[in-house]
């Protein structure tokens, strides 16, 4: 690690990465006069985020909590969405001091309808204290006032905000496999999933325990995302024939077309029986039904998973400092038939809003802390950690991380116990505790998109890290150099640029309509028969084991009221293929 470490460095600072000109970029400075409202010599104000989004419960912790409370004297409570917590703080009459939703839809809706919200409008007040919002994200804010449905009222805006047009946002599913265990084999062909299965049964054979002697798996899930469908499984979908999750199926972003999750022989039913298979043939984690995301998390750094479709749940963990030195790495591999999906990037913003309470004692206070999150700064703080701790500008206006922000980048689990920092907004030195992925903003949303131009560099680089020349020219290791050699490329996009079998969902300015009570009565029952049942299918142990459950997955839902469901979901999608036809138009006039 120090032999490592100290040839990054080398190459740093040959590059002039610790020059004293990086201040040539100024740091963030908070709104005038925010201070006269409220001091940071004046005790510490506590605020609420409810964040729909959120897999954190309580006090944020941590180096974020550190920087809140010195840039704005605040301390923030994190409450996710969990059973019955947004119909019990609507009753209340307070969803929070600042409010993030998963998506523009149903809840939201309601939310303004009722008058939860603040309007960012009167007497000035977003322009104001979010000023940064106000000169730069003007499409996503008219996003916003269209969605809202309520008088081109401003309510907030949505999350991946780009400040240019760009084709589409990084691939997120990636594919990634254990590259070291594939490069063992000799590289077999993967045209398909079922060539996956037979690569994973040969992995197993030279790799059946983990670091800790437990039992390895080509996958592992987990339940803590379910929803209309079990996450998983309509994820597999996306990700091998592009098509995006919409109510209770699969939109094709290419036609219009829409597969319902209780299609006969459609996406969702196959990727069902993919699973299955894996279950029989011992390949699947049998936790994977009653685990946590952060259990699975752990089986992956710890070697026990062969393969995953996220990047942030597979190469993202796993490819360790330690891993990639021991010539360990999970790297992408997409099967040679599939077309994954990849999502538009745009001014528009997507679905997940960021919010204030109308409520709130403090709206001036929420709307600035917005508006550094919504800075270039602070997106790389959320990414990242702190600039001039953990990463900072070079001389020549590029981005390059510290020694402990490679530390960081590299494992989020990194120990900052006792790692000072000296504010550059304040002066002040503190000393932090936790960990990195500790100190992260549990309220787990973003708002500039992470694959756009950096506007404060001076190199072109995106905020994504890999874009940046410091991380391309540091060392490699050999098994990253087998995998370039394989590909012919140097990073993951440009892999799936070559292969050149994707799809792009376009960013759109869709959100949901509105269902009648009725209808969300019947939802809830068929959400729950589709999830229920699924996961009873995946674990089957023979076909007609699988076939019962499937049935009685179908039964229940007709019961329930699935037709009604279905042409809930077949109208939205005939809407988002509006919105693509007129969004075409106009791209070509």
């Amino acid at each position: 690690m120090k032999k490592f470490l100290s040839l990054v460095l080398a190459l740093l600072m040959t590059l002039g990465c610790f020059s004293a000109l990086a201040e040539e970029i100024p740091y963030y400075k908070v709104t005038s006069d925010l201070y006269e409202f409220y001091p940071l010599d004046d005790k510490t104000i506590t605020l609420e985020i409810y964040s729909q989004l959120a897999n954190y419960n309580g006090l944020q912790t941590g180096w974020s909590a550190t920087l809140l409370k010195d840039l704005f004297n605040v301390e923030v409570v994190i409450i996710p969405d969990q059973d019955g917590t947004y119909e019990t703080r609507m009753a209340d009459g307070n969803l929070g001091d600042i409010v993030v939703w998963g998506a523009n839809g149903e809840d939201y809706k309601q939310a303004v309808k009722k008058d939860m919200l603040l309007d960012w409008d009167e007497d000035d007040m977003g322009a104001t204290y979010a000023p940064y919002i106000f000169a730069n994200y003007g499409d996503a804010l008219n996003t916003n006032r269209v969605v809202s449905e309520n008088n081109d009222t401003l309510y907030g805006f949505g999350m991946d905000v780009a400040l240019q047009e760009g084709a589409h946002k990084s691939f997120m599913y990636s594919w990634d496999l254990r590259w070291d265990l594939y490069s063992q084999l000799g590289y077999p062909e993967i045209k398909n999933l079922d060539d996956l299965i037979e690569v994973f049964k040969k992995m197993k054979e030279i790799c059946p325990t983990d670091e800790n002697g437990n039992e390895t798996y080509a996958a592992s899930l987990w339940p803590d995302w379910d929803g209309n469908m079990v996450m998983y499984v309509k994820a597999l979908a996306t990700a091998y024939y592009g098509y995006d999750e919409l109510g209770f199926g699969l939109y094709d972003p290419n036609t219009g077309d829409f597969y319902d999750a209780l299609m006969d022989n459609g996406p969702y039913i196959e990727m069902l029986k993919f699973f299955n298979k894996l279950y029989r043939a011992d390949l699947l984690d049998p936790n994977s039904m009653t685990q946590t995301y952060d259990q699975m998390g752990e089986k992956v750094k710890n070697g026990g998973v062969f393969w995953g479709i996220f990047n942030y749940a597979s190469s993202m963990t796993y490819n360790t400092t330690k891993h990639l030195d021991e010539g360990k790495m999970m790297y992408a591999r997409v099967p040679d038939e599939a077309n994954p999906i990849v999502y538009g990037m745009s001014t528009l913003g997507g679905s997940r809003i960021w919010s204030v309470g109308n409520y709130t004692a403090y709206p001036e206070l929420c709307l600035a802390i917005l508006d550094f999150l919504a800075t270039p700064e602070g997106s790389m703080t959320m990414w990242y950690g702190p600039r001039g701790l953990t990463w900072d500008y070079n001389e020549q206006g590029g981005m390059y991380f510290t020694e402990l922000g490679l530390l960081t980048s590299a494992d989020s689990k990194t120990d900052l116990n006792g790692v000072e920092w000296t504010s550059p907004y304040t002066g002040k030195t503190y000393t932090l505790s936790g960990t990195f992925n500790d100190g992260c903003l549990q309220a787990n949303n973003t708002t500039l998109a992470r694959d756009m131009i950096n506007p404060d560099g001076k190199l072109g680089e995106a905020f994504n890290k890999d874009t940046w020349v410091s991380v391309q020219t540091a060392v490699s290791y050999p098994i990253q150099q087998d995998w370039r050699d394989w590909s012919g490329v140097s990073l993951v996009d440009q892999y799936f640029e070559k292969v050149n079998k994707y799809t792009v969902m376009p960013d759109l300015p869709y959100s949901e309509s509105l269902k009648s009570d009725e209808l969300k009565v019947k939802w809830d029952q068929c959400a729950k028969a589709i999830t229920t049942n699924s996961w009873l299918a995946i674990y089957a142990r023979n076909d007609g084991e699988f076939n019962f459950h499937v049935m009685n997955m179908k039964n229940q839902c007709k019961g329930y009221g699935w037709q009604d469901c279905l042409n809930w979901s077949l109208g939205e999608a005939a809407i988002k293929w509006q919105l693509q036809q007129e969004q075409e138009a106009m791209k070509a006039n």
